[in-house]
């Protein structure tokens, strides 16, 4: 069996076809329309692809989606985009909004009201970054498809 090519972002492609992708046009629904796309898309994944995907995974996807698009929602003008594709054993959730300003988790407040959104993407994910792009900024978050094998819960481990 000869190997298969990596592409510059060090996916197959077959894993880069393992894809989807909507634009959000910023009406009341989004945010529950990206969930439904997200539950939708990793169902797709497991049932045609034969990929396994934790409950835990499907769970995760779907906030990490809702708090990153009400986020784009609340703080930038215009449409959002949602990518959700796969690479490897993970999930990569990619929002794409029109505001330059990179957002910045919060020190820990107990009594803080809210606004604490980022800092549960952050401690949820296996990666995360924000990218400046030439209009606005992209921000990527990887999910692991699976709990570790020896039951640890999936996300970041200890500091």
């Amino acid at each position: 069996m000869d190997p298969v090519p990596l592409g510059e972002d060090g996916t197959t492609p077959y894993e880069r076809a393992i894809r989807t992708t909507v634009a959000l046009d910023g009406d009341g629904t989004d945010i529950a329309h990206a969930r439904h796309l997200a539950a939708d898309f990793l169902t797709r994944v497991q049932a045609e692809h034969g990929l396994p995907v934790s409950a835990r995974a499907l769970d995760l996807t779907q906030l990490v989606v809702s708090e990153l698009v009400t986020n784009a929602r609340k703080y930038a003008p215009g449409p959002v985009l949602l990518d959700l594709r796969i690479a490897g054993d993970l999930v990569e959730v990619v929002v794409w909004d029109s505001d330059p300003v990179l957002p910045v988790a919060r020190a820990a407040d107990a009594g803080r009201v809210g606004q604490h959104g980022l800092e549960i993407v952050m401690a949820v994910a296996q990666g995360f970054e924000v990218q400046r792009e030439p209009v606005g900024k992209r921000i990527t978050v990887r999910i692991a498809l699976l709990d570790d094998p020896g039951g640890d819960i999936a996300g970041r481990g200890p500091v």
